[in-house]
């Protein structure tokens, strides 16, 4: 149903457009990738309403990101009078009959079909005080959203009409759903599922007749008989306490879910947002024609994660629903084939790698496809034991471990590391491959990185002499054999028998030299690969 949206100057989106499918979508990125601000926008667009109120409530400078703030601060701080930035948010809509009076042009993209705009820029009207603004520069802080105008139209031109909306969204997100209207929608649902009509009358009887035998307990009217005792100087009637008996207070109100005994509300937080999410969809589905979910995963175990996606895949139907996740157990659940990486202004699906990427990352788990996408910076090594040398060269050299400055060290294999690097230049992802020179660094490895190496943000370590082909002689070329006899507690006399050692005790070696009490000299290569995630 949408085909895309673009966003120009809205939270930290600059200028991006994304593009999505008809069915299941999957956004995939780390914390700071925009995932939640994708989903706020799509429904801004569609309904105008930012945390349920209307967005000229809620519209201010934050909304503007941070570079561009700071270029317009830049020119009206130089004595310019620049015109102050817009926020739009573009809903591309596909072309469908019942849709032909939302279609126009009236997009940034001039392209005719059908969609929703809306546009946040100066007001005409506010001229005269935005040029005035603009007479003290030195007071300028920020971009003056108070002289904005927030306009809603279609593609045609034509100002949205709310009650006429040809395209619903429903914005599912657990931490945002207050717990009892849910809760007593799932009661009433379930009631209306299974009781027929005879069944709830003599519900609501048995209730009634609980309600009017609370005054005749002894207690309670003894209790009543002080209360008319005391009250005699108020009123002249009988004053009693009882249960409320009206129909505002049937037993609807009074009934709720208990799990296992308990109130809903005291459940785990993972059962509660499991039930919140269904509670939504199945209270949405059928009035929306797009389903945006945030995060499903928060707080669940494997078992009840696995049954909330079975649900939702089960309850969404044909509509078009965009989930916004970083669970790889999503991601392997709802299938590799709709997930896209989103990367700052950057996105990318599955679907557009090559054809041996797809099927390549199609037969890992869901946590190795992701990891590229999550990290900040990845570093790709050829095995175990590459990883715990590059690890330990890292601490070396910082004081903690790659992971704590977002960056993921993955081991690969042979090939795959090409994968990878399909994957992230569409992200432009950070990524220093730390390979083997095989005996022959121009031949063997140069040549194989040479399409991968021409973006910027792309680095192949490796060293130049050909004579130290793997990492083991790497280690003893750097050290010599007195230190790495200290450090893997043996006592070779000459260089071929430890060397050989070591090639036929790999993990071992690499494990030792990751705990070694004593100064450690690292391949150059390898602090070559450091330098380049500087």
């Amino acid at each position: 149903m949408i085909r895309k949206i673009l966003l120009k100057n809205f939270k930290r989106f600059d200028q991006g457009t994304i593009e999505f499918t008809s069915g299941l979508n999957m956004l995939v990125g780390d914390n700071d990738s925009g995932k939640s601000t994708l989903l706020e926008a799509i429904n801004l667009g569609l309904t105008k309403r930012w945390n349920g109120r209307f967005f000229e409530a809620e519209f201010s400078h934050h909304f503007v990101p941070a570079s561009v703030t700071a270029a317009f601060l830049a020119d009206v701080h130089a004595g310019k009078a620049p015109q102050p930035p817009e926020v739009l948010v573009e809903i591309y809509l596909e072309d469908r009959p019942s849709l032909a009076k939302l279609k126009g042009e009236n997009n940034s993209l001039r392209e005719d079909c059908p969609g929703y705009r809306l546009r946040a820029a100066l007001d005409p009207d506010f001229t005269e005080e935005y040029q005035a603004f603009l007479e003290e520069p030195e007071t300028v802080n920020n971009v003056p959203t108070e002289f904005y105008k927030i306009d809603w139209t279609d593609f045609a031109g034509q100002p949205v009409n709310v009650r006429a909306l040809r395209i619903k969204a429903s914005l599912i997100d657990a931490s945002r759903i207050r717990l009892h209207s849910g809760a007593d929608y799932h009661l009433q649902k379930i009631i209306g599922d299974t009781l027929d009509a005879k069944q709830r009358a003599q519900l609501a009887r048995s209730y009634r007749n609980h309600q009017e035998s609370f005054g005749a307990n002894p207690s309670i009217a003894a209790i009543n008989t002080s209360l008319a005792k005391e009250s005699s100087s108020i009123t002249r009637k009988s004053f009693s306490m009882e249960i409320d008996t009206t129909g505002s207070n049937g037993w609807q109100a009074a009934l709720g879910p208990h799990l296992d005994k308990l109130p809903f509300e005291f459940s785990g937080s993972g059962e509660q947002n499991r039930l919140k999410i269904l509670l939504a969809l199945a209270r949405r589905v059928d009035e929306s024609h797009v389903i945006l979910i945030e995060e499903p995963e928060n707080h669940l175990a494997f078992s009840s994660l696995n049954n909330l996606v079975e649900r939702v895949a089960e309850q969404s139907g044909d509509r078009q629903v965009i989930v916004a996740t970083h669970s790889s157990f999503v991601v392997n659940k709802l299938g590799l084939n709709q997930l896209m990486f989103l990367s700052a202004n950057q996105t990318a699906r599955l679907t557009d790698l090559p054809r041996g990427t797809q099927d390549y990352f199609k037969k890992l788990a869901g946590y190795d496809t992701l990891r590229l996408v999550l990290a900040e910076k990845v570093v790709l090594v050829e095995g175990p034991s590459d990883e715990l040398v590059f690890q330990r060269a890292y601490f070396d050299r910082h004081l903690r471990r790659p992971i704590e400055d977002g960056i993921d060290v993955i081991s690969v294999r042979g090939l795959s590391a090409k994968r990878y690097l399909d994957l992230a230049i569409p992200l432009e992802r950070r990524v220093v491959v730390l390979a083997d020179n095989d005996g022959d660094h121009a031949g063997k490895v140069d040549s194989r990185f040479t399409d991968y190496t021409a973006h910027p943000f792309i680095t192949l370590a490796r060293s130049d002499e050909d004579g130290l082909p793997t990492l083991e002689p790497q280690l003893l070329g750097a050290n010599g054999r007195t230190t790495v006899n200290a450090i893997l507690d043996t006592d070779f006399t000459n260089d071929d028998d430890l060397l050989a050692y070591m090639k036929s005790n790999k993990t071992e070696v690499a494990l030792k030299f990751h705990d070694a009490t004593k100064p450690v000299q690292w391949p150059i290569y390898i602090e070559d690969a450091i330098d380049a995630l500087a």
